[in-house]
């Protein structure tokens, strides 16, 4: 795994916790939350503020860091690596705020866990010394754990641009919607909020530049957020080609004399499963390098480079769904029962597909870059 830039002990706190995360699986699912004391555990080990900058305690980690930490969290529970991802790509608002703000949101250190909704989903109304803001936001991943939630809202013609606005604990309500296939432990609930003020400097519009001069809070956001998710692909993704080899060592079918593993079909299955997860995680780790570097050159990546990470990702995904599937399907009836992890598995990588970052819109849109053509506002 690569080492976290500036935070070398993050790799190894989040490593020793993964024996937990793994353990603790099933009741999170069943509770359709994490426990508080993972969370907890995980904000000590640095994984929350693994994107803060660093001059705010964070780790301000590089992104194929952030995309291997999220993933073996992922590996061990989708769920888990999806709250741990929600609360990181939430927190690198800290970048953007000025830094009072930034610390009585964030904390100093390890931190509190915060949440955060990307869609602008509410109008929030300028008044004096800041925003009143109302509305009902869904998908509130690790919303029961949060201490402040970050809300994209629209105001109005100010800046032609959506507000992240930070909002305490006390002013949203979580509407238990949340009843889901997969991801269960995730809580995606909505969130409600009814006339909450913002003060002035509590949030910042989409497109302000960063307080931090590092090449990482001069990255895509966008291109954060779909590495994100694809890392939580990827990590479920390797968890069921694990699981299936385990299982095709030791399992002899039905009516069959032979182990699973000594099957020709299966054989060229696992192969083909092994190469999708392989193929999907170079191609991401490829571009960020690419982009990574013209940044670090002081140079702005070029739409081609931007389109490409967004890609990239969703072909991660696409190739971590395949090889979940063929897992799923080599396990046979061994993959049904709640007792085996590759049901699970199965459930939470199809509901991660329909995420907006990793879906046919991205595709769509980044052939669209590749051919020369205007894209959709906000996609790179």
């Amino acid at each position: 795994m690569t080492a976290v830039s500036g935070s070398p002990d993050i790799t190894g706190r989040v490593s020793a916790l993964l024996p937990s995360i793994a353990a603790q699986a099933h009741d999170a699912e069943r509770e359709r939350m994490v426990s508080p004391e993972i969370i907890s555990a995980l904000a000590d080990a640095g994984a929350i503020h693994a994107l803060v900058p660093r001059a705010l305690g964070g780790g301000e980690v590089h992104p194929v860091a952030f995309l291997e930490m999220v993933e073996q969290i992922s590996r061990a529970d989708a769920s888990v690596g999806w709250v741990v991802m929600i609360g990181a790509t939430s927190a690198i608002n800290a970048a953007y705020l000025e830094e009072s703000v930034a610390r009585a949101v964030f904390g100093d250190g390890p931190g509190a866990y915060t949440a955060g909704i990307f869609a602008p989903r509410n109008a929030a109304t300028r008044v004096d010394g800041g925003y009143r803001l109302s509305g009902r936001w869904s998908f509130g991943s690790g919303c029961q754990h949060a201490s402040w939630i970050a809300l994209n809202n629209l105001v109005g013609e100010e800046r032609g641009a959506p507000f992240f606005a930070q909002v305490p604990a006390s002013d949203f309500k979580i509407v238990d919607t949340w009843d889901v296939s997969g991801l269960r432990a995730t809580g995606s609930h909505d969130v409600e909020v009814t006339d909450a003020f913002v003060p002035e400097g509590y949030g910042y519009f989409i497109g302000d530049r960063p307080r931090y001069d590092s090449p990482l809070y001069h990255f895509s956001v966008m291109g954060l957020l779909s590495i994100a998710v694809a890392a939580v692909a990827l990590g479920a993704a390797r968890g069921a080609v694990d699981d299936i080899r385990e299982i095709a060592v030791a399992k002899t079918p039905t009516s069959r004399r032979r182990k699973l593993a000594d099957w020709n079909v299966a054989q060229v299955d696992f192969a083909q499963a092994e190469a999708s997860v392989r193929a999907g995680r170079a191609f991401l780790i490829e571009t960020i390098g690419d982009m990574w570097a013209a940044l670090e050159r002081g140079d702005s990546p070029s739409s081609e480079q931007r389109a490409l990470v967004r890609l990239a990702a969703t072909a991660a995904v696409q190739g971590s769904v395949r090889a979940v599937d063929t897992a799923y399907n080599l396990g046979g009836a061994t993959s049904i029962y709640a007792t085996s992890t590759l049901q699970r598995r199965f459930r939470d990588i199809h509901t991660l597909t329909q995420h907006i970052m990793v879906g046919q819109t991205s595709l769509e849109a980044a052939g669209r870059t590749l051919l020369g053509l205007d894209v959709p506002p906000g996609f790179l």
